[in-house]
């Protein structure tokens, strides 16, 4: 039995001294054996498990997926701690240090116009703090680990405060028609498909800052129209007592074409 103080309700402190044991010898062999790197993954997921929470307006479900995404960052701060080089105090100081440098319009005598300035001044800040002396250091600095799509918009952002960007979507939409007919080629000659096909979704993505769309959402809004309709579909076809397996392209399209307007 471990030297463990069981409460009603627990503190961060306590999330500390449970992974600590978790990960001390005598303790969880799983929790013991794990990695920055192999629970990497799992820091990715709960982020996006806690992203659906807000999505969904679930108050409780975000406090769970909260905690989820708290234990991860106790968990790789204490493999920091338990090689000597940071611990979960470290971390808080870190970004309070970095929240005050980069407020100074609240911690320090800076005035400021509205919302517009205050994310201005704030890439000026980061800029000087990464040390980021020129535009391309600034869109290199952008996280290849995110996703795609959202890695492409902050690049395209970045280049447009540098005075790189078309002045209307009408450029953007040109660009979009041009990189569809260049992959129309490449998939005819078979070659360069995957260049083609990268510069067709950056170019779509370009299209979604001028409208003011999130690509991330709209995409994942279109896979679950997708999936609607493709269960219409096949909910159709067993009507006809058919699997959908059975059916021409053509039976399909119709029933696909019926799933649109029903």
């Amino acid at each position: 039995m471990v030297d463990f103080e069981y409460k009603q309700h627990y503190t961060v402190k306590d999330l500390e001294e449970i992974v600590r044991i978790l990960r001390a010898p005598g303790g969880c062999p799983w929790d013991a054996e794990q990695t920055h790197e192999s629970i990497r993954r799992n820091f990715l997921e709960e982020a996006y498990e806690a992203v659906e929470a807000i999505d969904e307006g679930s108050a409780e479900h975000l406090r769970e997926e909260l905690g989820d995404v708290l234990l991860q960052i106790v968990l790789h701060a204490r493999m920091e701690e338990e090689q000597g080089r940071f611990d979960l105090d470290g971390v808080a100081d870190g970004i309070c240090q970095k929240l005050i440098y980069r407020h100074p319009h609240v911690f320090g005598d800076v005035k400021v116009s509205g919302t517009g300035e205050v994310l201005s001044n704030w890439e000026d800040l980061k800029r000087k703090e990464k040390g980021q002396k020129t535009n391309t250091d600034a869109l290199s600095a952008v996280a290849r680990s995110l996703p795609a799509l959202w890695r492409a918009e902050k690049v395209q952002k970045k280049a447009k405060k540098a005075g790189f960007d078309w002045p209307d979507v009408s450029g953007a939409l040109d660009k979009l028609s041009e990189e569809i007919e260049e992959l129309k080629t490449a998939v005819a000659e078979g070659s360069n498909i995957e260049e083609e096909l990268g510069d067709l979704l950056f170019s779509a993505v370009n299209v979604s800052r001028f409208v003011k769309v999130d690509t991330e959402q709209a995409l994942t809004k279109a896979t679950d129209k997708f999936i609607d309709r493709f269960r219409k579909v096949e909910a159709q076809a067993k009507a006809e007592g058919r699997p959908m397996e059975e059916m021409s392209l053509a039976e399909l399209d119709a029933l696909w074409e019926r799933a649109k307007h029903a």
